[in-house]
């Protein structure tokens, strides 16, 4: 690690990031003041329906977004301390992959169809690490055994459309830890897949992070997806984070009139005869987005200060230290926040 990465705070932290796409005069607020932080060991879940900025707000933290159209317009990446904004694009590819890596969300589009898949998880060790090809094909295999794909020195030389969902997944996971990562952005790492593939991967994952001690963050419109692996949810709505809490928090106290009908929205099976209550509406027009908290159209506690006054994240509680799987607390307390003008409300009611 290099002195500039020296840093005590968060492995993490973007801060008031802003995103708009512009085109023919027109601009659309994909990511409108997103903050988060992630440390180092610890899954973060940013969820939210689609369209509420969380992927777009992964790729600006990547460095990836196609400029025009995307224009990162204000905010701060740091990673150990250092901005990553503004860096020159040489200085970020050390970064990318290296430091900070990204599993995409739709395997087959991501990966290249007309290159075997030992050459794509090679390629990262060849241009990052300088590796001789023969050294880079034995390490592609390895990482193939190490993501559990069967008789991987044989299957090193296929394409990607001679491996199932599942397995291209595994692909996508192995080339995403070719460099061995700090930070791991796994982008709807289940989207397509049965429900069972679907909890093998969450697994691996959740292995490896382990493992690995890497900061995880795991992007999805899922809450069944990681209430068994998350620690903390990042809750997005129109381009901002909305709710902040441990999931277990937030799963028994939401504080924002989103989390709650999300959850209502939910089957579970501990409650019998009990209706699903959908969130009414469609999320907002990213050109056009409400005045006041974004979500009023749809929020059913809405009053007139709604409409006019944009709620701030803020501290509802300091919390009781992260809860781990049987429950018990320990460490430092972390903080519930929310973005709703009468969220004391909303979660002292239930």
């Amino acid at each position: 690690m290099s002195d500039e990465e020296q840093s005590t705070g968060p492995l993490l932290a973007v801060e008031d990031l802003h995103v708009e796409f512009r085109s023919r005069g027109r601009s659309v607020q994909a990511v409108n003041g997103l903050s988060y932080t992630l440390d180092e060991g610890e899954t973060l879940a940013i969820l939210g329906e689609s369209g509420s900025g969380k992927s777009v707000g992964a790729q600006a933290v990547m460095g990836i977004l196609d400029t025009p159209p995307a224009h990162v317009t204000k905010g701060s990446v740091r990673f150990r301390g250092t901005e990553l904004l503004g860096l020159p694009e040489k200085k970020r590819r050390d970064y990318r992959g290296a430091k900070i890596s990204m599993i995409f969300q739709d395997a087959l589009s991501a990966l290249n169809p007309v290159h075997r898949v030992g050459d794509q998880i090679a390629e990262m060790l060849i241009v990052h690490r300088k590796s001789s090809r023969g050294e880079a094909r034995k390490r592609a295999i390895d990482l193939m055994d190490r993501v559990r794909i069967p008789s991987a020195a044989s299957r090193v030389n296929d394409f990607p459309h001679q491996f199932s969902g599942g397995m291209r997944q595994r692909v996508m996971i192995a080339m995403a830890l070719a460099l061995e990562p700090d930070v791991l952005i796994a982008d709807e790492p289940t989207t397509a897949l049965d429900v069972t593939v679907q909890a093998q991967i969450m697994k691996l994952l959740a292995e490896l992070q382990e493992e690995m001690r890497m900061g995880l963050i795991l992007i999805t419109h899922d809450l069944g997806v990681v209430a068994d692996v998350a620690d903390r949810i990042a809750l997005m709505y129109a381009g901002r984070v909305v709710e902040e809490a441990w999931v277990e928090d937030l799963y028994a106290r939401p504080a924002h009139p989103y989390a709650e009908g999300l959850l209502a929205s939910v089957p579970r099976i501990d409650v019998r005869d009990r209706s699903l209550t959908p969130i009414k509406g469609s999320p907002p027009n990213l050109a056009a987005i409400p005045s006041g908290c974004p979500f009023h159209p749809r929020c059913p506690r809405a009053r007139d200060r709604c409409s006019t006054e944009v709620p701030e994240l803020r501290l509802l509680q300091a919390g009781e230290g992260a809860p781990d799987r049987s429950g018990a607390r320990s460490g430092a307390p972390s903080p519930h926040r929310s973005a709703c003008h009468y969220a004391e409300e909303v979660s002292g009611g239930r």
